[in-house]
């Protein structure tokens, strides 16, 4: 099918979702609104207000324009405070992986590929690790490049600094099993197959933020495993759509929990959550949630 649609300006996309049923009541407000917020964006908030079943996806009696603002504002809202969070996180999963391997396998150790368990991995990964160094602009890593001739890559605390969550990750998912690998879990108090889960879960969210994707109500690609026996507070009544935000907002919750204890975080997002008046559940959120340990 050959795609056909022409480009709207921006009257004629407020006359679209007129005749579509959507109430506008303030035409200046919208307009600048949308000549800064894409019309393709804020559309993607619009399909809880839409009758969805129908072709032409007419909105429900008595939807506003301002009634789909607050939800995408309430969605930046989130991922600022999601964003705020995971910095920590992977702040402190670099100095965790980097520190426990490197006291017993040296300043370098994630270039050995003895330490891993998948060659063609390993080999994948370290290119991925050349391209993050070598782009790199941070004055530590001229400084060692400009001194050092060998090894041709600094240390691993100095390479981590550079390395995305993403690869991070795949790097200690492709280590073999080993003692190390085990007190950076034991450290968060996860078995290590679910922490590798929750770092994957992790990265994906960091990009949807990064990227001011949509959040609120995603189903995620990344769903966190769930674990069986976390050393520390966790959720006490399974969730029943893991790949909704809840979970992974609790296990960013349970993170923080480990390492930073005084945070403000949880309280802030309770504060965004109970102010907003956006239905939770689409988020995953059950009744309770605000009795559950965790989260009290």
């Amino acid at each position: 099918m050959q795609f056909t649609k022409p480009p709207l300006s921006i009257n004629d996309q407020i006359n679209l979702l007129r005749q579509k049923g959507l109430i506008i009541s303030d035409i200046s407000k919208a307009t600048h609104q949308l000549s800064n917020i894409s019309y393709y964006r804020f559309r993607a908030y619009s399909y809880p207000f839409q009758d969805n079943t129908h072709p032409d996806r007419p909105f429900v009696a008595g939807a506003t324009f301002n009634d789909i603002l607050d939800r995408y504002f309430f969605d930046k809202s989130l991922r600022m405070l999601v964003s705020d969070a995971l910095q920590d996180i992977e702040i402190a999963l670099r100095t965790q992986i980097s520190n426990h391997v490197a006291l017993t396998h040296g300043s370098h150790w994630c270039q050995n590929q003895g330490l891993y368990q998948d060659t063609r991995l390993f080999n994948r990964d370290m290119k991925a690790l050349d391209k993050e160094i070598s782009r790199s602009s941070e004055t530590f890593i001229r400084n060692y490049k400009n001194t050092y001739t060998r090894p041709a890559n600094p240390p691993v605390w100095m390479t981590f600094e550079v390395t995305s969550m993403g690869l991070l990750s795949k790097i200690y998912e492709n280590l073999r099993n080993s003692p190390e690998k085990r007190q950076v879990a034991s450290h968060f108090g996860l078995p290590v197959v679910v922490l590798i889960s929750w770092m994957h879960t992790f990265s994906y969210v960091r990009n949807l933020c990064a990227h001011h994707s949509r959040f609120w109500n995603r189903q995620l690609i990344n769903t966190p495993k769930l674990p069986r026996s976390a050393h520390r507070l966790w959720l006490y009544q399974p969730p029943r759509v893991p790949n909704l935000p809840y979970v992974t907002l609790s296990a960013i919750l349970y993170m923080l929990n480990v390492i930073h204890p005084q945070h403000q975080w949880k309280q802030n997002l309770k504060n965004l959550m109970l102010n907003s008046g956006v239905p939770l559940s689409d988020m995953g959120f059950p009744e309770n949630w605000v009795v559950e340990p965790l989260w009290q």
